[in-house]
């Protein structure tokens, strides 16, 4: 009775035996057909430790079915991170990095060509037109005085015109000349560029172009400056909705480093209210300058009126629908009412700090009453008369007429020489010719009061000489056009009555 249960209990469990060591059959067959995966030459040992454990599990189904989940399939596998730093790319990577970054946009050497500054960080200047050495960089235009044959020289530099987010573009009314191209950079400096020929012009205009556009793409726009500061800002800590400076800036600045983390050990936190504030200060800003008004805009709305100092002669007599401005009217009016007789007259200077004051009187358009008592002194009156002259745009002598004149005066016979000028002044714009006129009409009248006064027609060729014309490029000699310009004034002063027909009426 006790035997037949063990016979049972023995084959059952024999049974079970082979059925399980079929199992295990089954499942080695099945882990010999999967492919092994494919590591990383770096990851050999972790590729041998799964081999081992498969070769192992033949002890134990759970060894097997781990080592089974072990084998991962390719979509499984977790993606190789692309590297940012130089030293784990390759050195054909490297290579074609280092050549795209530093490619120079331009092909362009060094080049002669003519530049005229007109104004500085937003102030007008008196445009002088100087043949300088160009070079042209990455995101710089360099202006040299001379050719440098050896490279840059420490101090060589004359001038450096920042070409990111800059602005280019062709002009013919800045200048008479021809092929002349217009730079604005971001501080509100202007730069006049011309070359003789259209081609090289051309050539540059290009060039620059396509340096400010890869300059500012690369910025993300202008460079912020400081107030009162020739600092620039980094855009990217300024304006809101860009991170914080990368690990390489931050091991470059230490001291930036470890005046953060003074900060942060001292716990000073602001609340969420602060930073909104000056987020919200930060946006407004940069919304008003980028929709800050243009110059001809607010001209247009009357809030910036039109000057009369600096103004070109020509817009300055259409606004007032005159051909003479009416300031050269009354100045001269008021000379000839109480100043023919000052000794000096036109030659002695006023008081600068009152000849600023009515001039910025005259620019905002207010009521000028010359026989006030703060213009009591008549050389004040005189020298803001010669500023007048001194700052227009082109000179009362027009740029393309000053050659012109000074061949005329070389002539020796005098009636030729008379004619000669006189036909040049004939062909000059109308308000250029009616204020010359009446100017020399009055000083005239001054020569006629000489022995009170002291005024002679070469004293007043010295003075007005320079004031009345000027080369548009400072190319030559400037004591030799000093020379020319005297004589030329002194000239027409002395035969003005046949010039411009004094006696008829």
């Amino acid at each position: 009775m006790q035997h037949r249960p063990c016979s049972l209990d023995v084959a059952e469990t024999s049974g079970v035996y082979l059925l399980k060591k079929a199992r295990i059959t089954n499942l080695q067959n099945a882990v010999k057909q999967v492919p092994l995966i494919q590591l990383p030459q770096h990851s050999a040992a972790a590729q041998g430790a799964v081999q081992m454990r498969i070769k192992n599990s033949q002890s134990s189904g759970d060894r097997l079915s781990q080592s089974k989940s072990m084998v991962l399939q390719d979509s499984d596998l977790p993606q190789k991170p692309l590297s940012r730093h130089r030293r784990n790319q390759s050195q054909h990577g490297v290579a074609l990095t280092v050549a795209a970054a530093f490619e120079p946009l331009v092909d362009l050497k060094g080049e002669h060509l003519n530049v005229a500054k007109i104004s500085e960080n937003g102030k007008k200047q008196r445009k002088n037109w100087t043949s300088m050495w160009t070079v042209l960089t990455t995101d710089e235009l360099l202006l040299y005085k001379d050719k440098q044959e050896t490279g840059v020289k420490t101090g060589g530099k004359t001038d450096v015109v920042q070409l990111c987010g800059a602005v280019i573009e062709w002009t013919t009314e800045k200048s008479s000349k021809k092929n002349v191209f217009q730079i604005t950079t971001n501080t509100g400096s202007e730069y006049l560029i011309q070359a003789d020929s259209y081609s090289t012009a051309s050539k540059w205009h290009d060039a620059i172009r396509r340096t400010v556009d890869s300059s500012t793409k690369e910025d993300r726009g202008f460079a912020l400056r400081k107030s009162n500061s020739s600092e620039f800002l980094p855009r990217h800590s300024s304006l809101p909705g860009h991170g914080s400076a990368s690990p390489s800036m931050k091991q470059r600045n230490p001291v930036h480093r470890r005046s953060i983390n003074m900060f942060g050990s001292s716990k000073l936190k602001h609340s969420a209210s602060d930073s909104a504030d000056k987020n919200g200060v930060k946006n407004r800003l940069k919304k008003f300058i980028i929709r800050r008004p243009s110059m001809k805009t607010l001209q247009e709305k009357g809030l910036i009126k039109d000057r009369v100092f600096g103004c070109h002669l020509l817009t300055l007599c259409e606004r007032e629908g005159t051909t003479v401005p009416k300031f050269v009217k009354i100045c001269l009016e008021a000379v000839e009412k109480r100043g023919l007789e000052a000794d000096g007259i036109y030659r002695v200077s006023g008081n600068l700090a009152t000849i600023q004051k009515l001039r910025f009187i005259v620019d905002q358009e207010e009521e000028l009453d010359l026989d006030h008592s703060q213009w009591e002194d008549i050389h004040v009156i005189t020298g803001a008369l010669k500023m007048f002259f001194r700052e227009l745009p082109e000179p009362l002598f027009p740029f393309r007429f000053f050659q012109q004149f000074v061949e005329a005066v070389k002539i020796k016979e005098s009636k030729q020489k008379t004619q000669a000028v006189k036909k040049l002044i004939q062909q000059m714009p109308k308000p250029n010719h009616d204020t010359l006129k009446l100017l020399f009409s009055h000083l005239q009248r001054v020569l006629a009061f000489s022995r009170k006064n002291l005024m002679s027609t070469q004293g007043i060729g010295i003075v007005f000489g320079p004031t009345l014309m000027w080369p548009e490029l400072d190319a030559g000699n400037m004591a030799v056009n000093m020379i020319y310009q005297n004589q030329i004034v002194e000239f027409i002063l002395i035969e003005s009555r046949e010039i411009f027909n004094l006696d008829r009426k």
